[in-house]
């Protein structure tokens, strides 16, 4: 069996179990977030998606850091981390980190690899680290700053000869828009509750 096939094979069964873990906002997520990224690491470097690729290190990273926020909110004696919305002065932050993020691995892609996608690979990856920190915050944006990255990389994964986690990532989108309404949803009855 081809590499990238079984990678892909692999990738989407842990892809589908974590996204079933996020919707339902189960702490396990984290820990099948810390394999999943090992699994893509590898499949993106075989497909020429080194910004993808790195990535992967860096979902490593945030997933231990996830995890850590998660579990403290939960050990802590005040209340636990509970699913809300980002609040509005963090979106000036937020995009001045995507746009030093993706015009620095762009330049990385462009100067240090042979990738002939820098412009989408380094879009898709710093968006990825701006949504894995709302994720990390339990942001019900988070789904929709996903959205985009799914999207994009449903066109580029296809452009790249890896269809299967293309297709993954169209189920991403489908669940994205299910997730953010679903943790909308449990972010306006937290406020209701309160």
């Amino acid at each position: 069996m081809d590499i990238k096939l079984l990678l892909q094979i692999i990738g989407v069964g842990l892809g589908l179990l974590y996204l079933w873990l996020e919707y339902r906002a189960n702490i396990w997520l984290w820990v099948v977030g810390l394999i999943m990224p090992m699994v893509h690491c590898a499949l993106y470097y075989k497909s020429g998606l080194y910004a993808d690729s790195a990535m992967q290190l860096y979902y490593i990273v945030a997933g231990l850091y996830g995890l850590g926020v998660w579990l403290l909110g939960r050990k802590r004696s005040v209340a636990p981390l509970k699913i809300s919305h980002a609040p509005l002065r963090l979106i000036t932050p937020l995009v001045v980190a995507y746009v030093v993020l993706h015009a620095a691995i762009y330049f990385i892609l462009v100067h240090l690899t042979d990738s002939s996608v820098p412009f989408w690979d380094a879009m898709t990856t710093a968006l990825s680290m701006i949504a894995m920190w709302l994720l990390a915050r339990k942001y019900v944006e988070q789904w929709l700053v996903w959205l985009v990255v799914d999207m994009i990389s449903v066109g580029l994964y296809i452009y790249k000869g890896i269809p299967i986690t293309a297709a993954l990532y169209t189920l991403y989108c489908i669940l994205a828009i299910v997730g953010y309404l679903r943790w909308r949803r449990v972010a306006r009855e937290s406020v209701v509750r309160a």
